[in-house]
């Protein structure tokens, strides 16, 4: 397997065999993110992913779950995409699982037959980084779409069958948008009631534009206790039908786990809990992307 600059996975793939189909991010103007800020956005060729596949194939044994890499690998032609899982099918006995990046932009260009082509060929999780529900906050993190562009895509991806994951990132507004960001996010994820929603905390790395406007003055952080204020705003405000709830990610202060909205109040409660009790929250030294 050959792998070009740093490899980024969703927790939840720790375990699969991750395929790098794409390099970097077909985006990749987002003000907060340093993932692929070295890498000039690229599909690999059939040629480079199926000598890929035949150096994996060692390993078929012990892989039921695949990962396509890198961000937004959905972006690669929908021919090019089921030929590769076909392929990986074939060559992989215990395959059950394959899993993806998408972008709002590249799933917004694919019609809805070839979404359900790719459900069919046996693309079955796909992870999409929302980040917020503000417009304010997406256009100043550069986010380069609307959350209403945002909320069609989902839908499109759902539409076809396909399992939705999707990505926020908890103090993205900073103090001055926490409220704005929290309410808005609620009724984003809600008009999408995706399949799981996770959380992640805002990290703020050097080297990139968010660092330098924190570095300005122009970014103010949020303390642990506003992060967590800010969460609980969004989980009181939200309203979804069995989703799975995750904000347990290196990033986050306090891990989180439920169904939603079953589980809200016991959600809630441990974050009230939490609020009074700081000793409960993970040291920022054990804090991680």
């Amino acid at each position: 397997m050959r792998y070009e600059g740093a490899i980024f996975r969703p927790p939840s793939e720790a375990s699969s065999l991750i395929l790098q189909i794409s390099v970097g991010c077909s985006n990749n103007t987002c003000t907060f993110c340093s993932a692929y800020k070295d890498k000039k956005f690229r599909i690999k060729s059939w040629q480079e992913i199926e000598s890929d596949i035949i150096s994996a194939n060692k390993y078929k044994k012990h892989v039921n779950r695949i990962f396509l890499a890198d961000g937004n690998a959905l972006a690669l032609d929908t021919k090019l995409l089921i030929r590769t899982m076909e392929r990986l099918y074939n060559d992989f006995p215990l395959l059950e699982r394959i899993g993806i990046y998408a972008g709002a932009q590249d799933v917004l260009k694919k019609q809805p037959e070839e979404l359900r082509e790719l459900k069919e060929a046996g693309l079955d999780i796909v992870y999409f980084g929302l980040e917020s529900g503000s417009d304010k906050i997406l256009r100043l993190v550069r986010k380069g779409v609307t959350a209403a562009k945002m909320v069609e895509a989902c839908r499109k991806l759902k539409d076809a069958g396909l399992t939705l994951s999707i990505t926020v990132i908890s103090g993205l507004g900073g103090t001055d948008l926490t409220e704005e960001h929290a309410s808005e996010t609620a009724a984003v994820i809600s008009a999408i009631n995706p399949d799981y929603l996770s959380t992640l905390t805002l990290m703020v790395v050097e080297g990139t534009p968010l660092y330098d406007q924190v570095q300005r003055g122009e970014f103010k952080l949020m303390t642990p206790i506003q992060d967590l204020q800010e969460l609980k705003l969004m989980l009181e405000k939200v309203t979804l039908t069995n989703c799975t709830f995750r904000s347990n990610h290196a990033s986050n202060y306090l891990p989180l786990k439920g169904v939603l909205n079953r589980d809200r109040q016991a959600l809630l409660s441990l974050l009230e809990k939490a609020l009074s009790t700081p000793d409960m929250l993970r040291p920022e030294y054990l804090r991680g992307l």
